[in-house]
């Protein structure tokens, strides 16, 4: 599919022509794209990604029946909430607050107040990988999970500084990973495969 410009939107990157003129984030934001797809700056970067398959859904809905029924504290968790970071303009699977924090939230809401974000890789998992970690970690999101898929492995990312997390757990997917306070549970994987 194309959009008015030609350009192909299956394709998950598409970069703005290094010899235009324009200003990102109004390009960004003026942006029209097809239903059911997702944009992102990512880096000065604009992502246009198509709609997730079956798989990358289930594993979503396994995180979020959990966050609700295993959580120490009440949060909410909303899918695909527009999240602002100092390295771009970002959409997770997955976003977790103290419940209450979305309500009046605006669709693309600073990362203040947000303790979790969810991300399961699909075409480009050095997006997940990379990017997107570093952008939550300089937002100060105390949580990064990262469902990789091509690994076969759940990654859990806390303590941000310095624009990184500093720590990392991981493992195979099929083990449980913990998940520290307000959560204090460990999430079960077993599913996700």
């Amino acid at each position: 599919m194309n959009d008015e410009n030609g350009h192909d939107m299956a394709t998950p990157a598409t970069a703005m022509p290094d010899s235009a003129p324009v200003d990102i984030l109004a390009a960004f934001e003026e942006l029209g794209v097809p239903s059911g797809y997702r944009a992102e700056l990512i880096e000065g970067e604009i992502v246009v990604s198509p709609p997730p398959d079956g798989h990358h859904e289930q594993v979503l809905s396994r995180v979020t029946k959990q966050l609700h029924r295993r959580s120490a504290t009440d949060v909410d968790v909303a899918g695909t909430k527009g999240t602002i970071t100092p390295t771009g303009r970002f959409i997770p699977d997955l976003a977790t607050a103290r419940a209450g924090l979305f309500a009046d939230a605006e669709p693309w809401m600073p990362a203040d107040g947000l303790l979790l974000v969810v991300e399961v890789t699909s075409d480009h998992p050095n997006r997940d990988r990379e990017q997107k970690r570093r952008g939550y970690a300089a937002a100060g999101i105390p949580l990064y999970l990262l469902v990789d898929r091509s690994r076969d492995e759940v990654v859990l990312y806390s303590a941000p500084a310095d624009g990184d997390y500093h720590t990392r757990q991981q493992q195979p997917i099929g083990k449980g990973i913990e998940l520290p306070a307000p959560f204090s549970f460990t999430l079960d994987t077993a599913e996700f495969g």
